[in-house]
């Protein structure tokens, strides 16, 4: 029986029963509906608008029901269209009454908009943690691969050394940014809708204060028909899980390389890999793809609530309805795309001989043997052209810049001394980095030191 038909003569269709009702993803949300009732109950006594005795009895009802439903007791029905409906139809089976009262002075408007930010709030709670343990995870990992020699790469070819640790480090700062993204999120939606009614308020004389302490918000919102049309919480939250995932598949890129008998710098632990139907020899980085895959459909999710807001006015549409699916999907997908990749890096093998290797061929010293001659009092362009002649004469004779003679270094410039050879070692050239959030190995260790 649906509980707004006293103004309709005719029932509502199965076709459009069925196309109207919500139960089937809104369901998520019976924790914090029924711990937005029970805080407005309770907020309904305290303002004598419900005897305490009707309070009582509403809430011991609310908190048995969540109960049976944790149990999976309890069978959600399409007639009753949503998780608040379905929620309120059970309380007044069970108590009669008192059960009716529960919905006076608020809205399903008020009521959807408090569940879904409780429930956004608890997503980025449990994201936060999820990112807390896979920045620890790049921290130890950083911390033992200090002097781990590899290529740094711009334009997906080899520009200067680095240590695994500097590179590693950089991903950190990534996901560093992101918990504070959500952060930030947080703080924004930490605003309590509730008690704004349909969209304009109500004429009961209650206590929103009090259901934000209840309900652990830091403040009220301050208009009404903003708080019941309002989504930029969950469309900044979308934005924030995009930004993670975004991260995360730039790293899973590089494994996905680095990973390729073209790289060789890491192995897969096999329990993070799958293998071919048909090529017995395959293993394959199956759940990097997959993270790179699924960052195509958390913005998916994001453009899809951007496209449902972008034509609504004010105050509440039922096209609203629609913005839990994609949340609801995003979420579950960075949550398990962060414990997957957290696993994955903490188990892959890396390969420091192959990085040191790949980072002593390249010319990636040539940055360092023209900042040599610049010390020499010649200008950098200058010494850029030398270089660069310098370079292409190596390229033609296959050998590196070290592997020159002195007088052969000497026909590109007089200002060589034997002191070169010195200078452009791989590890010198790292440590030569002196500006502060360098390569050099100083600089690593205080980055790793500020972050412990």
């Amino acid at each position: 029986m649906k509980l707004w038909k006293g103004r309709f003569t005719k029932a509502a269709s199965s076709s459009s029963n069925e196309f109207n009702a919500s139960i089937t993803f809104d369901k998520r949300l019976y924790k914090e509906d029924i711990a937005g009732s029970v805080a407005h109950a309770k907020m309904l006594a305290k303002q004598g608008i419900l005897t305490q005795e009707e309070a009582d009895q509403i809430v011991s009802a609310l908190l048995a029901i969540k109960e049976d439903i944790d149990a999976g007791k309890v069978e959600f029905s399409i007639d009753s269209e949503d998780i608040h409906m379905n929620i309120e139809t059970l309380l007044t089976e069970r108590i009669g009454e008192a059960g009716k009262k529960l919905h006076t002075a608020r809205s399903r408007n008020d009521q959807v908009a408090v569940d879904f930010k409780l429930f956004v709030k608890g997503e980025i709670e449990q994201i936060d943690g999820l990112l807390e343990k896979l920045l620890g995870t790049l921290h130890d990992m950083a911390e033992k691969h200090q002097d781990t020699v590899m290529p740094g790469y711009t334009h997906l070819q080899r520009a200067q050394p680095v240590t695994f640790a500097y590179h590693l480090m950089a991903y950190y700062q990534m996901f560093t940014r992101d918990r504070s993204r959500f952060a930030d999120c947080y703080e924004r939606m930490d605003y309590l809708p509730l008690g704004s009614g349909a969209l304009a308020g109500t004429s009961y004389d209650t206590d929103r204060d009090f259901l934000a302490k209840e309900l652990d918000f830091a403040h009220v919102t301050a208009n009404a028909m903003d708080s019941v049309s309002d989504r930029d919480f969950a469309l900044e939250f979308l934005s924030c899980v995009s930004i993670a995932m975004m991260h995360l598949s730039r790293f899973c890129e590089e494994l996905i390389a680095w990973s390729s008998k073209e790289f060789s710098f890491v192995e897969i632990d096999d329990a993070y890999a799958t293998g071919s139907s048909i090529m017995p020899q395959k293993k394959n980085p199956d759940m990097a793809e997959l993270i790179r895959g699924k960052t195509g459909r958390v913005y998916g999710d994001l453009v899809t609530l951007l496209t449902i807001m972008k034509g609504l006015p004010l105050a509440y549409n039922k096209d609203m309805q629609e913005d839990k699916p994609p949340v609801f999907d995003a979420s579950d997908t960075l949550k398990d795309s962060i414990n997957i990749f957290t696993e994955m890096i903490a188990t892959m093998t890396v390969r420091t001989d192959n990085m040191a290797d790949a980072a002593k061929y390249g010319y990636m010293n040539a940055t360092d043997c023209a900042d040599y001659l610049v010390g020499k009092g010649i200008p950098f362009r200058q010494c850029h052209e030398i270089i660069g002649n310098l370079v292409l004469h190596c390229i033609g004779k296959g050998c590196a810049i070290e592997d020159l003679s002195l007088d052969e270094l000497k026909e590109f410039s007089d200002k060589f001394e034997d002191d070169i050879y010195e200078k452009i070692s791989v590890r010198a050239c790292i440590e030569a980095k002196k500006s502060a959030g360098s390569t050099s190995f100083e600089s690593v260790a205080k980055q790793l030191a500020d972050t412990e």
